[in-house]
């Protein structure tokens, strides 16, 4: 019995502390487009205004990915807008972030468009 209520003790703390979970709107955004990506934003479709830069002084460059991770965030719809190096930006609108969890940005020089798994 001890050794249930250490563990019981134990996950009921992880789960007040938010250490042990992934949001379940994380996901990995990939960047096919073709050019480097400056700027990542991510905000709910509840929000008129757009968050903070994700990537911060980070570069998402062209074939890499990156993780977002959400904690503390409810909802399932997402915006998605990324910029480049000149400040030109691309928008994706009302993502189930709650359904995917691979996000891969194209662009063929006049053309956006996203692969969702």
């Amino acid at each position: 019995m001890g050794k249930r209520l250490f563990a019981a003790v134990l996950a009921c703390l992880l789960v007040l502390s938010g250490v042990a979970f992934a949001g379940v709107q994380d996901f990995e955004l990939v960047n096919a487009t073709g050019v480097d990506i400056y700027e990542v934003y991510v905000s709910s479709v509840k929000t008129n205004s757009w968050e903070e830069d994700i990537l911060g002084v980070d570069v998402l460059e062209d074939g890499d990915s990156v993780t977002i991770n959400f904690t503390g965030h409810e909802g399932c719809k997402w915006d998605l807008m990324v910029k480049d190096s000149d400040g030109n930006s691309l928008t994706w609108e009302n993502l189930n972030l709650c359904d995917i969890s691979v996000v891969t940005l194209h662009w063929d020089g006049s053309k956006a468009w996203a692969d969702l798994e």
